[in-house]
């Protein structure tokens, strides 16, 4: 242990150390970001910092096709791509509390726990025994890195290389599944119930359109223009036009404005 200590700072150049002083607690208080964040989209801004870090020391131990694929793929395509999910799947955080599936905190649990035996397992067969072989000498041997890395997933590792992909799909059906939201029969509102409603209150036809700063749909009452002032092109021709009715004093829970501003109405 203590020989293979001494042969890795013998070669390990000042840049190197340098590098790795300065991104390896970046990456590591992305970690520890990912993890204790309670927002699901800051865990996953934290995550990012971490897949950049690796892919940094990736290219500092001379391996730069693993480096580009850490941060294009990984980290410029599928980090990308959860945060889309994420922003657009959206979760109240009381949901967070309740558990979808009954036992998974338990089951999570042995998982993390078979897992950090693993890979203890696999630290402790790496640095006991262990031959100690350059970059060069193995790209030399394997025909590049690229051909290398080929050769180690798809004919030593490729069992293990499809068990990863399996995991990678049971990952997305877990996150379905979590994101899924049951509703009680009834709660959701089909097209007939909206429009029964619309055409049972004061105002069944629609508002007037966005962006033109009018409040009433009445051939009379011309747009309003940024500075206040009424439009004059957008009321009917022949039409005297109305003043403006004032600007509403309250909105309600739906978005929309006093009955007067919204219906045109004049007192």
């Amino acid at each position: 242990m203590n020989d293979v200590a001494v042969l890795a700072v013998d070669v390990v150049s000042t840049g190197e150390a340098v590098t790795f002083w300065i991104v390896g607690p970046l990456a590591l208080a992305g970690a520890l970001g990912m993890v204790f964040s309670r927002n699901a989209i800051h865990s996953a801004l934290w995550l990012v910092l971490t897949m950049l870090g690796l892919g940094v020391f990736y290219f500092v131990q001379q391996g730069p096709f693993l480096g580009a694929v850490q941060i294009i793929v990984y980290t410029g395509a599928i980090m990308v791509l959860f945060l889309f999910v994420l922003m657009l799947v959206g979760r109240e955080s009381s949901d967070s509390v309740v558990e979808t599936l009954r036992g998974q905190r338990q089951a999570a649990i042995v998982a993390g726990v078979a897992f950090a035996a693993l890979v203890g397992a696999g630290i402790g067969r790496a640095v006991t025994g262990a031959p100690v072989e350059g970059l060069a000498e193995t790209n030399e041997a394997g025909g590049g890195n690229v051909v290398a890395i080929a050769e180690i997933l798809f004919i030593d590792y490729l069992f293990a290389f499809e068990l990863t992909s399996a995991l990678l799909i049971t990952a997305a059906v877990g996150a379905m599944v979590l994101a899924h939201i049951e509703k009680e029969p009834g709660q959701r509102r089909t097209q007939r119930d909206l429009s029964t409603a619309r055409y049972a209150g004061p105002r069944p036809q629609t508002l007037p359109g966005p962006g033109v700063f009018a409040t009433s749909n009445a051939i009379d009452t011309p747009a309003m223009l940024p500075d206040g002032s009424a439009a004059e092109d957008s009321s009917a021709t022949g039409v005297e036009m109305q003043p403006l009715p004032p600007a509403p004093d309250r909105v309600d829970d739906e978005g929309s404005a006093d009955p007067p501003a919204r219906f045109g109405w004049r007192a």
